[in-house]
């Protein structure tokens, strides 16, 4: 038996565009003390980055496949197919990388092989929706002499930042203080470079305040008046928003505040003709707010959620729903009960005439560090498969 061990040393979330990097281990597990006889013996391994996309069909219409082919070659189980068995469409796909041929490990011995990947900038962020899903591996195949293929599969997480790919590194290095004890080569320099980019244009991105101001009415008069302070959020951040009701001609008696994403298929895969969009929420907030002067709210975008994106088959878009209850009545309506010289009871009315009306602001949600990422990322950062 032979113990393969997938370790991504950094995490399982990256930057679109940035470099894998994965340790692959394979130890005999054998005590030492074994004979020679007890060495295991491997024919080679190989390596690829490959994503899934995921559609429901009663939905989506499928873009077709490249063809049978690769269906031909996952029949046979000689053949390094690093989709085999998965469910959906492959993508998207790196060129396969050997790691060693005919490797042998005596009882107690360990070898381990670095994998470097770049991941390509023009695919689409993980994402598992209600009607699709965009899912990326790392798997890893392994065969012995006469036997099937062993694959090791290390699911990851990839967010893509718009404007990364355009972006042209200067060919001159800024003078910085460096030690000249440490090799670094040239590919981790420019990845350490990307991501520090990344977060750059983030930060300048969300950083930005300004005082929106909103006000909330319906047909019969002012309700209160919104205010946000910016529009633009990275996945982690808090969306902090107030009400000002004081101003109001129309009472309002509740309101409620959702974070929802907006997942529409673009028209030219849609299986029906103007077919609804689905909704998911995310984070909601709600309140009673009679007689309240000024209420305020906060909803986390979280670090497991998707920022928006666009693709040829989905577009994903986030909002914030206000759902608000107001009075057709006077909003000091209250009942006194018991006489004046007694201790006396206020209390609400029974029954109150209420409108409804709601209203959808769009925001944006970019991407973040993918280092703070994987800190909440549902993904290991080991895996390992028994030979």
């Amino acid at each position: 038996m032979i113990e393969v061990l997938a370790k991504l040393g950094r995490g399982p979330v990256f930057l679109a565009g940035e470099m894998l990097e994965c340790v692959i281990t394979f130890t005999n597990p054998l005590s030492a003390s074994s004979t020679s006889a007890s060495s295991e013996m491997l024919a080679w391994a190989s390596a690829q980055i490959h994503c899934q996309f995921h559609a429901s069909e009663s939905r989506v219409a499928l873009p077709p496949s490249d063809g049978g082919k690769p269906d031909v070659q996952a029949e046979n189980e000689t053949v390094f197919v690093p989709n085999r068995g998965e469910r959906g469409q492959c993508i998207l796909s790196t060129p396969p990388k050997i790691l060693f041929c005919d490797l042998r490990l005596d009882p107690g011995e360990s070898k381990s092989y670095s994998y470097y990947e770049t991941l390509p900038v023009d695919g689409p962020p993980s994402f598992r929706g209600q009607l699709v899903k965009y899912v990326y591996k790392l798997t890893i195949g392994c065969q012995r002499v006469n036997s099937p293929i062993k694959l090791l599969r290390v699911p990851f997480r990839v967010l893509v930042l718009h404007g990364l790919k355009d972006y042209q590194f200067p060919q001159d290095e800024t003078v910085a203080p460096s030690n000249p004890f440490l090799e670094e080569e040239e590919g981790l320099k420019k990845d350490s470079r990307l991501a520090d980019l990344a977060t750059e244009l983030l930060m300048v991105a969300t950083s930005r305040r300004s005082l929106h101001l909103y006000n909330i009415s319906n047909t019969r008069g002012k309700v209160g008046t919104f205010c946000i302070f910016k529009t633009v959020y990275k996945i982690g951040e808090d969306v902090i928003g107030t009400f000002n009701f004081s101003e109001g001609d129309i009472p309002c008696l509740q309101y409620s505040v959702s974070l929802q994403t907006e997942e529409s298929i673009q028209e030219e895969f849609q299986r029906r003709r103007g077919q609804p969009v689905s909704y998911s929420t995310h984070a909601r907030h709600q309140e009673a707010c009679l007689h309240t002067a000024q209420s305020s709210f906060s909803l986390s975008v979280l670090l497991s959620s998707t920022p928006g994106f666009t693709t040829n088959i989905v577009s994903l878009k986030w909002r914030l729903h206000f759902e608000f209850v107001t009075s057709g009545e006077s909003a000091g309506t209250c009942v006194v009960r018991g006489s004046q010289s007694e201790a006396v009871t206020w209390t609400g009315v029974e029954q109150i005439q209420v409108d409804t009306f709601s209203w959808d602001l769009p925001i944006k949600v970019l991407p973040t560090n993918p280092i703070l990422a994987s800190y909440m990322s549902q993904f290991s950062s080991t895996n390992s498969i028994s030979i």
